[in-house]
């Protein structure tokens, strides 16, 4: 068996703490993705960022502490990746299937996500209430979108009778369905949902659903 590395003496690791609180935030998105809140430990953590349990609590305070950073982080990806649609280029229709594939995208892209938020949903989202940015955060998301479907209105080409946060959740049950439900569905129908020969078709449905659910009838 290899051996471990030692840990890195804690004044280096103090001198770099951007570097050393994303290196603890990466593995520990990891760790509780996998094992969740409470099966998680902060010694594997440690163990495997080289470095050392209290290194660990001097930068998050402790373990729930370091929990909420990893979900307050998990939605910032997100929301950061939604806001790289300029939007305010594109006209409604192009803008929110652009949405749609952007989230797509990122919930391929990051599983531990997945993970976490069914974890998260397990624990009827105790923790999410203790994370007050998520809040912030998460209304960005739909504040986007109203101003998506209000201008598809003004041109009329959207219906009236919609709800941003509808459509929110109508792009993220698909999006979400597709990576957290991949092995289920795959025992019972046999296929794979992230076959990447299926991926455009499954890409283009879920905007072509957003699109068609808003349009004029």
């Amino acid at each position: 068996m290899a051996r471990q590395a030692p840990p890195e003496p804690e004044a280096d690791r103090r001198r770099d703490p951007d570097r050393t609180r994303a290196d603890i935030l990466d593995v520990a998105t990891e760790e509780f993705a996998t094992h969740g809140y409470s099966g998680a430990r902060v010694d594997e953590i440690a163990a495997r960022t080289r470095t050392t349990k209290r290194m660990i609590y001097y930068y998050f305070g402790g373990k729930e502490q370091l929990y909420l950073a990893v979900l307050e982080r998990a939605y910032a990806e997100i929301r950061a990746a939604e806001r790289t649609v300029d939007v305010e280029h594109l006209d409604p229709v192009s803008a929110i299937r652009r949405i749609a594939e952007v989230t797509f995208d990122h919930h391929e892209a990051h599983p531990a996500f997945i993970q976490l938020v069914s974890a998260e949903n397990a624990q009827q989202g105790r923790h999410m209430t203790r994370v007050a940015r998520l809040v912030d955060l998460n209304s960005s998301a739909v504040a986007v979108l109203t101003g998506v479907l209000d201008r598809g209105r003004r041109e009329g080409r959207f219906r009236t009778d919609v709800d941003a946060l509808d459509v929110h959740m109508m792009i993220s049950a698909f999006c979400f369905f597709r990576v957290a439900n991949r092995h289920t569905f795959g025992a019972i129908f046999g296929r794979d949902l992230l076959d990447p020969a299926t991926r455009a078709h499954y890409r283009t449905m879920v905007a072509d659903m957003v699109a068609g659910y808003l349009g004029r009838s």
